[in-house]
């Protein structure tokens, strides 16, 4: 009887990534991540899919513009987020979910210590990156609804 069941076991385990595989888009691995982007989408619209490997820059928080040296974020395929607050750079594991929601893990930051309204403006970005809920894609804009208010970015190059 447990034979059967190891059996059945790993004959389902031989098939999912399989399923996986035919999933992917064409040209990319069906890594951990392509298997959760395939499985990120909302009911009864077209799966909108994470942009991994893209790297995005800050236009605005709570509509206020950000000057000088913008924050940025990019997220690989490994699901690495990394990107610079505009003082510090960080880096941090970020999760794509289920209807469009995102999860940012905690934030590795390096310790430069900038001007006070610079550091200010910098907290507020990772603390909105951090309590970041649910994305969506207008354009080519990335907007990311927090607890705190919208981050929006633009596509960088």
């Amino acid at each position: 009887m447990n034979a059967l069941r190891l059996t059945a076991l790993l004959a389902t385990l031989a098939v999912t990534p399989a399923a996986f595989a035919q999933q992917a888009p064409i040209g990319r691995e069906a890594g951990p991540a392509r298997q959760l982007e395939n499985k990120v989408s909302r009911p009864g619209q077209r799966a909108k899919i994470f942009p991994l490997g893209s790297s995005w820059l800050a236009t605005s928080l709570n509509g206020k513009t950000f000057t000088g040296d913008r924050p940025s974020f990019s997220l690989d395929d490994q699901l690495r987020a990394r990107g610079f607050g505009g003082c510090n750079t960080y880096a941090a594991t970020a999760y794509p979910l289920r209807e469009q929601n995102l999860a940012v893990g905690p934030l590795a930051i390096t310790k430069k210590s900038c001007d006070k309204g610079l550091m200010e403006s910098e907290h507020a970005f990772f603390v909105a990156l951090r309590s970041s809920g649910q994305w969506d894609i207008q354009g080519a804009t990335l907007v990311i609804q927090t607890q705190s208010g919208e981050l929006r970015f633009e596509r960088m190059l």
